[in-house]
């Protein structure tokens, strides 16, 4: 039987307090939370080398315990904004993660790709890297002998949305494994413990299970969808309007820092930063090895190697301009998944909550070219082709 703080920990996940915005004086520090997992990055490297004082804005970063605490102390001001999953404003807006009509604000995205789903050992021989066509008769197999539980990190969040297009592609009934909401640091620890299965995090909590040997990487996320956007600059709403200018400055730090970490010859730097304790409190080789685009999978499945989908933090401008698709892609999941039983205004809320505009001004003065994709179809490894300017036919096509 799953132990009962699994129970705690998703209740505390899901809980939505009552929420009281303050705005702070422009003379106060910027403080910008972000969760333990390699791609705060660009975070750390801005802060680490200096960049915000350099464009000229004063920063406190502070370690927060899960993304629920990450929500919360963005809608009552007490962060400024956040390193945080790409579609948690659009979750929490529509309701599946927070109180409905609540705003975050997307200023910018921090990376693609570089996450992964873990299986347990009992899956070990039954299912290898990317054998998507196996896991429904695994999962079976699994069941005959105890229940299969899977963990996210944020309901409505990346990591929920990889986990459901991976189970629908295996053709996985979600109805009939448990899913639950675990903080990503807390993920590796619940598996040693038989809490679940398999879950669905950022790195480099895949690699530690791996190097434990407590389980193995069945997929990564860019294997779902290549280059798909994961974290972003979330920000408090008042605040993106109040020190917008202090806004942009921070901004223009993140998109150097950014730049500065595509370049390979970087990255050893960044993973020394990372492995500390006031930071991702990680091993270093568990963190310098993906980010470098060598996943050593566990179970005795050998190395898979990126070669241009690791995690990637600018590409030329591709990466960190937030696009009202991508957005409206992420709520059709929750309808897809039946999540939300209304269709939301896709087109309205994407506009209501991504600052494009913002974005295009701070590009623009670092000489950053601005994709011309942002309302463009595209189309996901396993899923059919989705048009936001016609969801309703993605949703009648979309596998469930």
């Amino acid at each position: 039987m799953k132990k009962i703080y699994i129970l705690l920990t998703t209740l505390a996940c899901l809980a939505i307090p009552v929420l009281t915005m303050r705005l702070k004086p422009a003379s106060e520090p910027i403080k910008l939370g972000f969760i333990p997992l390699t791609d705060c990055a660009p975070l750390v490297v801005a802060k680490e080398m200096g960049l915000f004082q350099k464009h000229g804005v004063e920063v406190i970063l502070t370690k927060e315990s899960s993304w629920a605490n990450i929500r919360d102390k963005v809608l009552n001001g007490e962060l400024d904004g956040a390193h945080c999953l790409f579609s948690m404003p659009l979750s929490v807006y529509t309701g599946v993660g927070g109180k409905a009509g609540s705003e975050m604000k997307i200023a910018m995205v921090l990376n693609n790709n570089g996450q992964a789903i873990t299986l347990s050992k009992d899956f070990c021989g039954l299912v290898g890297f990317k054998e998507t066509g196996k896991v429904a008769a695994a999962v079976k197999n699994v069941q005959s002998r105890k229940e299969v539980t899977f963990a996210m990190t944020f309901p409505g969040g990346t990591h929920d949305m990889w986990l459901r297009n991976w189970l629908s592609a295996a053709g996985v009934n979600q109805k009939s494994v448990g899913i639950i909401t675990i903080p990503p640091p807390q993920m590796v620890a619940n598996m040693r413990v038989d809490n679940m299965e398999g879950f669905s995090v950022g790195e480099p909590w895949n690699s530690v299970a791996a190097a434990q040997n407590i389980g193995f990487t069945e997929i990564a996320s860019q294997d779902i969808w290549k280059h798909h956007p994961e974290k972003a600059l979330v920000v408090n709403s008042g605040f993106s309007t109040a020190r917008r200018d202090d806004l942009k400055k921070v901004m223009a730090a993140i998109l150097e820092a950014c730049q500065w970490l595509d370049n390979m010859g970087n990255r050893k730097k960044a993973a020394a930063w990372l492995t500390k304790p006031y930071y991702v409190n990680a091993p270093l080789a568990a963190i310098e090895s993906r980010l470098l685009g060598s996943n050593d999978l566990g179970c005795e499945l050998g190395v898979q190697k990126y070669k241009d989908d690791y995690m990637t933090f600018h590409n030329k401008g591709f990466v960190n301009m937030p696009r009202k698709a991508h957005a409206m892609w992420f709520m059709a999941q929750y309808m897809r998944f039946g999540m939300i039983k209304t269709a939301p205004d896709y087109k309205g809320i994407a506009e209501k909550l991504i600052l494009d505009d913002l974005y295009a001004e701070v590009a623009k003065s670092m000489n950053i070219p601005l994709p011309a994709d942002e309302m463009k179809a595209f189309k996901t490894t396993y899923d059919v082709v989705f048009d936001p300017n016609n969801i309703g036919a993605y949703l009648a096509s979309a596998k469930k």
